[in-house]
């Protein structure tokens, strides 16, 4: 709801012809922000009154002339009054069109918003990803509860998103706590696309985000060690829920798969090569593309030991996955079990087959890459952090090289210094 509303009747001094006449005009003051326009009435410069806003004098033609005046301020408080009653955001231009009986039916933030997710909802599966259409969810409930608590009002018009709305909107995250600094880059980044569609249909003049530009922070992608792995793979539990999710994260550490695509797994996704070794094959939920991963030892036995499993359910699927949330909780526990300090979420899993399985072990990022279903090798950097001990590893071939040099070059005689020529 608006804070401000005034009208005001006004004639410009500058604009009087040569009968001494000039034009009426009416401004729509909300907020600070003005919409202005001609009644299409002239009266004589002399006549007119401008503290009361009306014509002076009693003669017949004056008095219809202020009744008209009265008849526009009398509809226009009835416009705004009925904003008011209804709790609706109101704007000088919304009154303006109202008055004018222009068609106010405007699109709004939070409405195409809805529009947006309802279509991409349909596509889940095929062209989205479960994950990705409840970032969109989120992003438009935290739009929802900014809109009311700053606005007071359900929904907002489009075009009265500027950059400053998108600061304020940036600030609003920041402050509730809701992740760090690139969950709110996300959020914002999601909410950047619906206007970019807003724009793109000229349902807005222009692209409020032009001037904003989205900040990441660089993230240090922690992997399981080799130690660390081998802990976990000889630890036993005496709960079977904690063995269920040791092996699943075990099972994806071997084959660099994420949540939603193990969670899917079945024979169809196991196939073997001219060579006759299996693979994985499968079609990557998140961006679609397709992800071919070979099945090591550790990876085979897990699938063995729940071969019942894949008979007893009716969709066939390979291994016991429960939900997301369940499985870091659980995570947790076995994380203080085995003594790993390291925050053990199911996704650290696809790191470690990144780095530690794969990249540690001299595979080249390249496969690496196209194990991991990524359709640019950029997004497979992020996960090339070779281990220490792979790096060292890879140096004695450096050191060797320079400390058989510095042999063949050792001095002769007693007390000369070796020169390499760095002074």
């Amino acid at each position: 709801m608006s804070d401000t509303f005034s009208i005001l009747f006004y004639v410009r001094n500058y604009r009087v012809d040569k009968k001494g006449t000039t034009m009426i005009y009416l401004r729509i003051t909300v907020d600070g922000h003005r919409a202005e326009l001609s009644l299409q009435r002239k009266v004589q410069i002399k006549q007119w009154n401008p503290i009361s806003g009306r014509v002076k004098g009693t003669n017949p033609r004056v008095k219809e002339l202020n009744r008209f005046l009265d008849d526009v301020q009398a509809r226009l408080l009835k416009i705004q009054g009925e904003y008011v009653k209804k709790g609706k955001y109101y704007t000088a231009d919304l009154l303006k069109n109202d008055f004018l009986g222009r068609d106010n039916n405007h699109r709004t933030l939070l409405k195409l918003y809805q529009e947006h997710n309802d279509e991409i909802s349909e596509l889940v599966g095929r062209e989205f990803s479960v994950g990705g259409y409840q970032r969109h969810v989120r992003t438009r409930r935290h739009l929802k509860s900014f809109i009311k608590k700053e606005y007071k009002i359900e929904d907002l018009p489009l075009r009265d998103v500027d950059l400053q709305f998108i600061k304020r909107f940036e600030h609003y995250l920041k402050v509730s706590n809701i992740g760090g600094r690139n969950t709110v880059t996300k959020y914002l980044v999601n909410f950047k696309k619906i206007i970019r569609i807003a724009y793109a249909y000229d349902w807005i003049n222009k692209d409020p985000f032009y001037h904003w530009k989205a900040t990441w922070e660089p993230v240090e992608r922690e992997a399981l060690t080799e130690r660390e792995l081998d802990t976990l793979m000889k630890e036993k539990f005496d709960i079977d829920r904690l063995n269920h999710v040791k092996d699943i994260f075990l099972f994806c550490c071997f084959t660099g798969l994420a949540y939603s695509d193990v969670k899917k797994l079945s024979d169809e996704h196991i196939v073997k090569n001219l060579q006759g070794q299996r693979i994985i094959k499968t079609q990557r939920a998140k961006t679609n593309t397709r992800s071919t991963v070979p099945l090591l030892e550790p990876a085979e036995k897990i699938l063995q030991k729940y071969q019942d499993y894949k008979l007893t359910n009716p969709r066939g699927l390979l291994l016991p996955v429960i939900s997301n949330q369940k499985l870091n909780a659980y995570l947790k526990e076995i994380a203080t079990v085995c003594k790993i300090t390291k925050k053990l979420t199911f996704h650290l899993a696809r790191h470690t087959f990144a780095t530690t399985v794969t990249l540690a072990n001299g595979v080249p990022i390249e496969s690496v890459s196209r194990m991991l279903g990524h359709s640019s090798l950029k997004t497979t950097q992020i996960y090339a952090k070779v281990v220490d001990q792979k790096l060292l590893e890879d140096m004695k071939v450096v050191r060797n090289k320079y400390e058989s040099t510095l042999q063949k070059k050792a001095p002769t005689k007693k007390g000369e210094q070796l020169r390499l020529g760095f002074e």
